[in-house]
């Protein structure tokens, strides 16, 4: 599939079928994630598959939303401070390796045919404990994945081209 349709065919998935995720497609997700660029090629991340019922209802409960429960398995996207690049004023690239590769998993799963979510309004330090992540490690997007319960391919609301772009100068 073309690039630019794969990036029209994404949409936030919000209902899930009741069918597991194979662990190969898993892998091909997370593999694409693994490949993702990163600031000076530092790769802060680490990526928790949380497929086991009692583990997920333990995630589920950092952002207690009915609909995230359908989902079959949900990749909790980590970063660790300690490890990413910090720019000379001190600007901290975890978040941002986080989110290319976040991206990544997303454009991938749509690829072949499974669904996803960004999810970052979550309680971090009650997902952190359900983890049982070192104190170093940072969970900073749940991306629950799995099969969407229906290919509905909404319309996506989004700015004119021309109102996003500046030639040269604001």
């Amino acid at each position: 599939m073309a690039f630019f349709e794969l990036a029209k065919k994404r949409y936030s998935v919000r209902q899930f079928k009741n069918q597991p995720v194979e662990d190969d497609k898993l892998k091909y997700v997370l593999e694409t994630a693994r490949m993702a660029p990163s600031a000076c090629n530092y790769q802060p991340l680490s990526f928790v598959v949380v497929t086991d019922e009692a583990a997920k209802t333990k995630v589920i409960s950092s952002y207690n939303r009915e609909w995230i429960k359908t989902a079959p398995a949900i990749i909790v996207v980590c970063g660790n401070h300690k490890e990413s690049w910090h720019r000379g004023d001190g600007k901290d690239h975890c978040d941002i390796d986080a989110a290319i590769a976040a991206d990544h998993i997303t454009l991938a799963a749509a690829d072949i045919g499974l669904g996803t979510c960004w999810v970052c309004a979550f309680d971090s330090k009650k997902c952190h404990e359900a983890l049982k992540l070192p104190e170093y490690i940072e969970p900073i997007v749940l991306l629950p994945i799995g099969y969407p319960e229906e290919d509905i391919q909404p319309q996506k609301k989004r700015k004119e081209l021309d109102d996003l772009i500046r030639q040269n100068r604001w």
